[in-house]
């Protein structure tokens, strides 16, 4: 088919809204009807075990696919949750940033993963607006040193100016 493998890469490396909440629901569908998975699928039904606060809103895909959580800001975005605990699970994979790796499983001795993982994600959500706000590529060692730091002190998260 042609143009299918650019599409596949699309998907893959820049997959729009639409495809990662379709992504999900129908991870979402596969646990339930135990259908076989893929294996970035299973690390994200592990995840999504993890929020069964999320399991109504995976189970209708026309619905997550049009539902605006702009215009929720008191609400989670699930896909965008679990989308970062995917993100750090593979960063954590593949230690890239290097360092995370260690980071993670300092912190997750101090707490269990999942408690890990959304510590780890404020300190993302930090890098992600400080690269945003000043223009800058990410900065993956100051990502790392956030972690750390949780890992090392009291364990609360504070941003920096």
């Amino acid at each position: 088919m042609p143009g299918s493998r650019d599409t596949l890469r699309a998907i893959m490396f820049n997959p729009s809204q639409a495809d990662v909440r379709r992504f999900f629901c129908g991870v979402r569908a596969k646990m339930i009807s135990g259908a076989p998975m893929e294996a970035i699928e299973t690390l994200a039904s592990l995840w999504i075990d993890e929020h069964p606060e999320y399991f109504d809103e995976l189970s209708d895909m026309d619905a997550a696919v049009a539902r605006n959580y702009d215009s929720e800001p008191e609400r989670t975005n699930p896909f965008l949750h679990l989308s970062m605990h995917l993100s750090i699970s593979e960063q954590c994979s593949v230690d890239s940033p290097r360092g995370i790796r260690q980071a993670v499983e300092l912190l997750a001795k101090k707490r269990d993963l999942h408690d890990a993982h959304h510590a780890a994600m404020e300190c993302l959500g930090q890098m992600l607006w400080e690269s945003q706000r000043s223009g800058r590529p990410p900065d993956g060692e100051a990502y790392v040193a956030g972690v750390q730091r949780l890992a090392t002190t009291d364990g609360s998260f504070k941003s920096t100016p």
